[in-house]
């Protein structure tokens, strides 16, 4: 099992960064699952579509982004793992 703490491993994790430099985040509260949801959806699915993003974000809310930012951040992370 992987927590958040085990993401990065000593660094951040190319998911984190495509967070922050997309602006995934506001308050930061649902990040952490967001985080690890992406990571797994990723593990499984190198490179989703649209309907599989918003199905392996499906499980986490938030209230503040709208959910843009965070499907702008996959598809960084998408794009920063090729």
């Amino acid at each position: 099992m992987t927590t958040i703490e085990g993401v990065g491993k000593g660094s951040l994790d190319l998911i984190q960064v495509a967070f922050m430099e997309e602006g995934g985040f506001q308050c930061g509260y649902c990040t952490p699952g967001m985080v690890l949801a992406v990571k797994a959806l990723l593990s499984e699915n190198p490179e989703p579509g649209d309907e599989q993003i918003v199905e392996g974000l499906s499980g986490n809310i938030c209230r503040c982004t709208g959910y843009e930012g965070i499907k702008r951040a996959v598809r960084a992370a998408i794009r920063k793992q090729k």
